[in-house]
């Protein structure tokens, strides 16, 4: 059994679905289909979400480019206009218009949660749909009555013992061979809808391989595989053959976008590979992670990895009275991280200063900031990149910060990190 992940950009239009028909295709296996959202759609949905709590007039403006959007598509799969898939979009979308209807609640992340899921429904409705009308029989989930989190929502914790359960006993291939499901939703035992993180169907797709033991896990994307910097940023990047585990852990950690941070940890405990390939051109063999013992540095060809992350914010604390950043003070420090939920790229500390790396997300930073004040002297740096060269050597390092403002300096064995401004 093999279990496949699709992203928005693979299903993003009538041709790119049709696309998906024909990889499948090439494959006799049972199969576990994970689908995204179309296309730019979890834009759309926390754009509509945003509208939602903020009570935005343009509401309905929003959720009706959503809906056209999903209409054209499937206008363009569907020449009998009378199929049944078309009374399964308006009751979705006639759904999220009573939901939007009434007064939100005081909290964003749980209304997030409820509409953004809204999104990968309608896509593998459609999918699904079309599957089924070109004679492959395909059954559709609803991964949320089977993968069960907690109540954290937009950062669900996943319930294994229960979802383990659940899932078996509903992928159990015994009516089909092709089960067609969500990837980044889940919900919590109340069946109320959480999701798993920002990009989180590549995890979806991990979660699926460990419980159903699958042969291999395949991520299908629009570039052929995991090269050593962003092909849209770099010229004549290198595309690498075979990964580790460990290493691909580091890159996801690092802030590489080539898969969700927590997709490697259940494929490791039962060492299933996991094949990243371009559903462009899916002859070819892409880039294998694995558990690899004889590869020296975790990577084939062995050559340095750049990673870029921008709109970086880098945050400064220090005591009121300039006495030392001890023990205590990291504490209340790390309590104001975790209250707004922020995730440290990069951190430093001398006597009197303590220093964070953040994505600068306008919903969480400057709550953060005025939190800190409060007790601390905050002081920052914002529109900053932080740049790290994995395997990195003198020539590597000369390409990536000359002419650039560094504001820090990390160095080990194998990474070197530079919080740095253009």
């Amino acid at each position: 059994m093999l279990v496949f992940k699709f992203g928005g950009a693979s299903v993003k239009s009538a041709d790119a679905v049709r696309n998906i028909v024909n990889i499948i295709s090439d494959y006799n296996e049972q199969l576990v289909i994970v689908v995204s959202a179309m296309g730019k759609m979890t834009n759309a949905f926390e754009k509509l979400a945003q509208s939602f709590f903020s009570n935005n007039d343009d509401i309905d403006n929003i959720i009706k480019k959503i809906e056209n959007f999903h209409y054209t598509i499937s206008n363009e799969l569907f020449e009998n206009k009378n199929v049944l898939i078309f009374d399964e979009i308006e009751l979705i979308f006639s759904n999220i218009r009573k939901y939007i209807k009434k007064e939100p609640s005081l909290n964003y992340n749980f209304e997030y949660d409820q509409i953004v899921s809204f999104a990968e429904i309608v896509s593998t409705k459609i999918i699904g749909a079309y599957i089924n009308s070109i004679g492959k029989k395909t059954k559709w989930i609803d991964i949320r009555k089977s993968l069960k989190t907690n109540s954290i929502y937009r950062e669900a914790k996943v319930d294994w013992n229960l979802s383990e359960k659940l899932i078996k006993n509903t992928f159990d291939f015994s009516d089909t061979n092709i089960y067609l499901t969500q990837g980044f939703i889940a919900a919590n035992i109340n069946n109320i809808s959480t999701t798993l993180g920002r990009e989180g169907s590549d995890y979806s797709a991990a979660i699926l391989s460990y419980i159903l033991s699958a042969e291999k896990l395949i991520i299908w994307k629009d570039v052929d595989g995991v090269f050593n910097a962003d092909p849209q940023n770099f010229e004549n990047p290198v595309l690498f053959n075979l990964i580790t585990y460990h290493e691909a852990i580091e890159l996801a950690f690092f802030g590489a976008k080539i898969i969700h941070p927590k997709t490697i940890k259940p494929l490791q405990n039962k060492e299933t590979p996991l094949y990243i390939k371009s559903f462009k051109n899916p002859k070819k063999k892409g880039t294998k992670i694995y558990s690899f013992s004889k590869l020296k540095k975790g990577i084939s060809p062995n050559v340095p990895i750049y990673i870029v992350k921008n709109k970086q914010i880098l945050i400064s604390i220090s005591a009121k009275d300039f006495s030392f950043v001890d023990e205590k003070n990291l504490i209340k420090i790390f309590a104001f991280l975790s209250k707004f939920r922020i995730k440290i790229n990069l951190m430093q500390n001398s006597a009197i200063n303590f220093s964070i790396c953040v994505d600068n997300d306008n919903s969480k930073i400057p709550l953060f900031i005025d939190k800190a004040n409060k007790e601390f002297k905050v002081r920052y740096n914002d529109n900053l990149q932080l740049i790290t060269i994995r395997h990195y050597n003198k020539k590597a390092i000369k390409k990536m910060i000359e002419n650039k403002q560094i504001f820090i300096q990390q160095k080990s064995r194998s990474t070197v990190r530079f919080v740095v401004r253009n």
